[in-house]
């Protein structure tokens, strides 16, 4: 039996070489809020003292847990990223993001809801 990448080749067409690229799973969190900069300012000072954000203009980037998490100011919302190559460690990120966050907000009760985002094609 042909190896999975040789199945089928037409005539006159070389060999080609496959590299499977693992797949990045990825969820966002929209959590609305009147003071998205103060939120985003103390999640991640709060988060960094055990990790080390980059932060670009609005946005913020950390690995996390062994996936990544980011934290990007909107108007009137904060918005969290979760990245991961497994679920498991996607649902590491995703409760250290909105553990934190809805801490912080409690008293404006602020809730994370989580959604999967498809990878791009």
């Amino acid at each position: 039996m042909a190896p999975w990448w040789r199945t089928h080749r037409e005539p006159g067409e070389s060999a080609r070489s496959v590299i499977a690229v693992p797949e990045t799973l990825t969820a966002r969190a929209d959590v609305p809020t009147e003071s998205p900069e103060r939120y985003a300012k103390q999640l991640v000072s709060h988060l960094g003292r055990r990790i080390e954000w980059t932060t670009e203009g609005a946005t913020s980037t950390a690995a996390i847990a062994g996936g990544t998490g980011v934290v990007q100011v909107g108007d009137g919302v904060l918005v969290l990223r979760a990245e991961a190559p497994d679920a498991e460690t996607l649902d590491r990120v995703q409760d250290v993001l909105g553990r934190h966050l809805e801490r912080f907000g409690r008293r404006n009760e602020l809730t994370v809801v989580w959604t999967a985002e498809r990878p791009a094609s």
